[in-house]
């Protein structure tokens, strides 16, 4: 297969293993060359093979740990530098399961530093470079957990809000430029995630995990119908809307020169 679409370059964190693999098969499929990051060249070598082999793309593969200053340097590098790049997926991340106060702070820092820092180091990155040539697209991967953090640890939970109030903002200040934003909250999924937060999936019930191939699959679908957050499995579009409409209804009352009444210091 050698798809003549050609739709630029789309570079993809964490795209050795599971949901960043998968957006690396779709997105080459669909007619984007490639650019994947992750830590394990081998990994990422035998994905660029088979991809190249499979759908002819040009897929170039850049082993780095974006925690290492020098690392994340040369990425934000090749963002800024590289006019070919059409597409940013922020998917590189790290979760924990165990309760906070159980939590090591040595690696919840070192979460908030992938989660947060990371992401936005790399958005700040290319999004200058998107406005100038007033088209581009990123794709955080967010969570859940982004709206229901006490459903695992309170810090992840904190670094998915951020990923998708950072993406909020983003679409605020960038849509009128030509830039798209999405935000994907995928619930369980099928992935080596679980594993090393220290929950192998195979401990999940099963009736909530949804295979990475599908959860990539309806979040592109989201993608192309326009959506700015994509919950893959909700089955309603206007329950995010309703949600949407409670926090911005809010607006009108979250700063005046006095308390409520209700408070009753007037």
């Amino acid at each position: 297969m050698n798809t003549t679409k050609h739709l630029g370059t789309a570079l993809i964190t964490g795209a050795s293993s599971g949901i960043g693999a998968v957006y690396a098969d779709r997105l080459a499929r669909r007619g984007y060359d490639l650019i994947l990051v992750a830590r394990n060249q081998d990994r990422l070598q035998q994905l660029a093979t088979r991809l190249h082999e499979q759908t002819g793309r040009a897929v170039k593969t850049v082993a780095a740990d974006l925690t290492a200053t020098g690392d994340l340097a040369k990425i934000e590098a090749l963002l800024r530098d590289d006019a070919s790049i059409s597409l940013l997926v922020n998917n590189a991340g790290v979760g924990a399961t165990a309760p906070l106060l159980q939590a090591d702070i040595g690696k919840m820092d070192e979460m908030i530093n992938l989660n947060v820092n990371v992401l936005t180091r790399l958005t700040y990155a290319v999004a200058p470079a998107f406005v100038a040539r007033k088209q581009g697209a990123i794709i955080n991967i967010a969570s859940i957990v982004a709206v229901a953090p006490e459903m695992l640890n309170g810090v992840y939970g904190a670094s998915k809000a951020y990923v998708l109030a950072f993406s909020q903002s983003l679409k605020h200040e960038l849509s009128d430029k030509g830039v798209r934003v999405q935000a994907v909250l995928p619930g369980a999924t099928a992935t080596e995630f679980w594993g090393i937060a220290g929950m192998p999936v195979e401990h999940l019930p099963q009736s909530i995990v949804m295979s990475a191939e599908d959860m990539v699959d309806a979040a592109l679908a989201g993608f192309d119908q326009g959506e700015f957050a994509t919950i893959p499995s909700l089955p309603q579009a206007a329950d995010w809307q309703k949600f949407e409409d409670a926090r911005l209804a809010l607006g009108p009352n979250l700063s005046h020169t006095k308390p409520a009444q209700r408070y009753g210091v007037n």
